[in-house]
């Protein structure tokens, strides 16, 4: 179990593992454009039935393409809504849940499909949509041509340290008010 998630989000870690994965545009014509070396959607889904089994969940970060593909998989399936997914109700019969905008999974932890940024001091953010790069120490791409069309285990990353230098949100809190307070105290000494 994944005990750095919030508790509502453990079940997703409760048999098996968590792999998460963006941006797979099953068989979508641009895909070439984007990478001439874009796989085909049969072997994609192959890739990702190695990986991810009946008691693992999936995570896809967004801009499925057509999402019969996913009805091949066995695994539990999560869906966050990309740019090209046009509303929950044409995957709803293919993912056991969807959400429709970014996701705080952890206290460390932002899913989303596009980067956000101004969050870097206090959480990863992991995300897709970019499929030029593979972002930076606070942004984990998981696009499907930039992660070698392979899904990323979520336990593994946090294992290697994903989260380890991020810091709480509430240490910075508490951190940036002794701060406050100890420069108050030093004024009102130079006042004084």
């Amino acid at each position: 179990m994944i005990l750095t998630l919030y508790p509502a989000f453990r079940r997703w870690s409760e048999k098996g593992s968590v792999y998460i994965i963006s941006d797979t545009h099953f068989g979508d014509a641009d895909c070439a454009l984007m990478d001439p070396a874009w796989i085909t959607p049969e072997e994609h889904i192959a890739i990702i039935e190695k990986l991810a089994g009946k008691n693992d969940t999936l995570i896809h970060l967004g801009d499925v393409g057509d999402p019969e593909y996913i009805a091949r998989l066995r695994c539990y399936k999560v869906l966050l809504l990309g740019n090209h997914d046009e509303g929950a109700s044409k995957f709803e019969p293919f993912f056991d849940e969807i959400y429709s905008g970014p996701l705080f999974v952890g206290e460390k932890l932002l899913l989303s499909h596009e980067p956000i940024y101004g969050l870097e001091k206090w959480c990863v953010n992991i995300h897709g949509h970019d499929h030029s790069g593979a972002g930076s120490p606070s942004h984990l791409n998981v696009a499907s041509n930039v992660c070698g069309y392979e899904p990323v285990s979520l336990g593994k990353l946090i294992k290697r340290g994903l989260l380890g230098k991020v810091e709480s949100i509430h240490r910075l809190t508490i951190d940036d008010a002794v701060k406050n307070k100890l420069k108050r105290q030093d004024q009102s000494v130079k006042d004084f």
